[in-house]
């Protein structure tokens, strides 16, 4: 017999050899209880227990309603109940709004606060307040007359409104303004100090124009989006989408460097375009 048939027989009889578990009054000594027991019977009735509970929490899962709280076992028609009573709960809370609303303005006007004549219907009252209700003073009238005539002309304002009109834009990355939009010293974009390899992400929904590397700027992606908007993103440590691909809003593009020779530090510089002129950023991102 060799040595490893030996070592495994012996092993089979280590596992197998019953050990004697007694239990003695010590009043009498006398043997009360008297187990015979193995490494193997422990090993088998811990595999059982085992296999019992795993088979009791299996059957208290699939048929009883402690299923719903585990993630992914919802029900559909459960998951609609939880849908129609959220909606139903937002109902009743703007119906409550609307009525505190109707007390609070039917207090003003008790009070004389409120002109009555002042009041259109009714239903008004659930939707407008004392501020709204009240006539302007002299002081107000003065301050938005100046203000229409002061707006009047500009057409900054006017075109940030509609030329950006249903646009979310994302901050291209995380960070602070290190050096602002100033087009009379030909900084067309706002550089952001960030962490370097901090991830530069796409501003709007867009097709990739560009992406290289430059001398002056180091790695730079441009990106063409929808209402005549560009977005450049220069100084990168690395790109991460060549020309040609499509990116999301908010995904990511590129990681913030220190690439080129006009830098001086790591930041992203960050240009945005619009009809071929370059506008301030701050305009349309928070930052």
């Amino acid at each position: 017999m060799t040595t490893k048939k030996k070592k495994r027989k012996h092993w089979w009889q280590n596992i197998r050899f019953k050990y004697r578990l007694t239990i003695t009054n010590e009043n009498t000594l006398e043997d009360v209880i008297t187990l015979h027991v193995s490494k193997l019977n422990g090993l088998s009735w811990l595999v059982f227990v085992l296999g019992l509970l795993f088979v009791i929490a299996s059957l208290i899962v699939a048929y009883t309603p402690l299923r719903n709280y585990l993630p992914g076992y919802m029900n559909s028609e459960i998951r609609s109940q939880v849908v129609d009573n959220a909606l139903r709960a937002d109902s009743l809370q703007q119906a409550l709004n609307r009525q505190n609303l109707y007390i609070m303005n039917i207090q003003d006007i008790f009070r004389g606060d409120v002109r009555t004549d002042t009041v259109q219907s009714i239903d008004s009252l659930t939707a407008l307040r004392r501020d709204s209700l009240m006539e302007r003073t002299q002081r107000e009238e003065e301050f938005r007359r100046q203000y229409e005539e002061r707006e009047k002309y500009n057409l900054n304002t006017l075109a940030s409104r509609s030329d950006a009109e249903g646009m979310i834009f994302y901050p291209p990355t995380r960070g602070i303004i290190s050096s602002p939009f100033a087009p009379d010293n030909r900084h067309f974009g706002t550089d952001i100090a960030a962490t370097p390899g901090e991830s530069v992400l796409a501003v709007l929904d867009g097709t990739v124009i560009l992406s290289a590397y430059t001398a002056e700027t180091g790695y730079v992606i441009q990106i063409q989006h929808h209402q005549d908007f560009i977005s450049t993103y220069k100084h990168c440590a690395s790109l991460l989408k060549r020309e040609g691909d499509t990116v999301k809003g908010g995904e990511a593009i590129a990681l913030v460097g220190n690439t080129g020779q006009l830098t001086t530090g790591p930041h992203l510089h960050f240009e945005l375009w619009h009809n071929g002129r370059p506008v301030d950023p701050v305009q349309y991102i928070v930052f």
